[in-house]
């Protein structure tokens, strides 16, 4: 990847820019992904006839896929550059969405569905840490506060997605139609973007996989890698993204269900619930940026656990429908901050930040994606809303360990 003073050094404002909202698109795109599946997931649920515990295994596919995407992101990367690397993910994850359809909806089979899930896993996996990854060098290279944006890009794509889902719901629209219409939308939305990528970012990333700069040794390589995995703050950081990460993955996930079984409302109503707690999350990361630069990250984090705590409690504990939708909302911002302040903690370190990223994303969606299936054994045993105390413990953790995302800066 280009080092932060050259892309300041190369690129025009105009590019610069161009750039930026290239990733603004990437993000949205990957958002509206996400909501389309759980969206309809109460819906694909019925139609298998599935128990908690088998939804729970059904995400498994998707958790695994994402966390081998997670891994060979880094490499893929490398060898392709963000903009082939980016399409070939978003590609994938177009077409998981419309084997999930023919699976859960067009010829009801778990198997196919579950294949779906795991390539619709894979390629969200491999394409969030290649878009935290460019959108960091982005916020360098632009010198100014925008991976809270950028993840509120994020949470408009899952607005988006789960207002259509919502509307394809009430209107009985076909699950098969509603994903592959938006498997195409992504398929085509994500070819016009990439082109705003700066060019030389993929001429020298491919330049240097194909062997024309010097290569380092693949032991040099891993050792450089898994350095990053020894410092303390790292791995604090980590700490934070995992309870906000587990907080916000499992709610994508189950909270539209939880609303459904755990409070006994309809499937659309169950889409509404989601749709409110992904436009609140919008909402805490838009506002985000102005807050971090008055209060700091340490405040402002322990600030939005502590709602998020409460938001879990309103949600779990309520017996009145306005209760559950005001816990949805204090859920909601209460985990809108962690991860992207987590990524911009982890990049300080100019020198090293693609490889520091890169690891606090595993920690962070490896939570974000693989907590679900957790969730959905114990809801099985002891009940969704039960369950869902697990997520209350973490942020508490998130809450002790932010002082290590605590603003640094480091020597070039």
């Amino acid at each position: 990847m280009t080092t932060p003073t050259s892309d300041v050094a190369v690129h025009p404002p105009r590019t610069l820019i161009s750039w930026r909202n290239a990733v603004f698109v990437i993000f949205i795109l990957s958002g509206v992904s996400i909501a389309t599946w759980v969206a309809r997931l109460p819906a694909i649920r019925d139609g298998l006839e599935l128990n908690t515990a088998n939804v729970g295994v059904l995400i498994f596919g998707m958790s695994a896929g994402s966390v081998v995407g997670l891994i060979v992101a880094p490499a893929i990367l490398r060898r392709f550059g963000p903009r082939a690397g980016i399409t070939v993910c978003i590609s994938l994850v177009a077409t998981g969405l419309v084997l999930i359809g023919i699976g859960g909806g067009l010829v009801p089979a778990v198997t196919i569905a579950f294949i779906g899930l795991v390539l619709f896993g894979f390629g969200n996996g491999a394409c969030d840490v290649m878009m935290n990854v460019e959108g960091a060098a982005a916020e360098r290279a632009i010198g100014k506060t925008l991976m809270p944006l950028m993840h509120a890009m994020f949470s408009g794509g899952t607005v988006l997605g789960a207002g259509i889902g919502a509307l394809a719901s009430a209107l009985a629209i076909p699950v098969f139609a509603h994903l592959i219409t938006i498997a195409v939308i992504l398929v085509v939305a994500v070819i016009a973007a990439v082109r705003f990528i700066p060019h030389d970012l993929d001429a020298a990333d491919t330049a240097d996989a194909a062997g024309s700069a010097p290569r380092i040794p693949l032991g040099q390589r891993l050792k450089a890698s898994l350095a990053v995995w020894a410092d303390a703050r790292l791995l604090l950081i980590g700490a934070v993204m995992l309870g906000m990460a587990f907080a916000e993955g499992s709610a994508n996930d189950w909270i539209a269900i939880a609303t459904v079984d755990g409070h006994e409302q309809s499937n659309t109503t169950g889409a509404i619930v989601f749709g409110i707690f992904v436009a609140a999350m919008t909402v805490g990361r838009v506002a985000g940026g102005p807050l971090l630069d008055r209060f700091g990250r340490v405040p402002t984090l322990r600030v939005t656990a502590v709602i998020g705590i409460a938001g879990l409690l309103l949600f779990i504990l309520s017996t009145d429908m306005w209760v559950t939708i005001i816990g949805a909302i204090l859920w909601g911002i209460g985990a809108s901050l962690g991860f992207p302040v987590g990524m911009s903690a982890a990049a300080d370190d100019e020198k090293n930040s693609a490889a520091r990223v890169s690891a606090v994303a595993i920690v962070g969606y490896t939570a974000f994606l693989a907590g679900p299936p957790l969730l959905g054994f114990l809801g099985e045993h002891f009940g969704i809303l039960n369950a869902l105390y697990v997520i209350l413990a973490l942020l508490v953790l998130s809450f002790f360990a932010s002082p290590a995302t605590r603003e640094r800066t480091y020597s070039k």
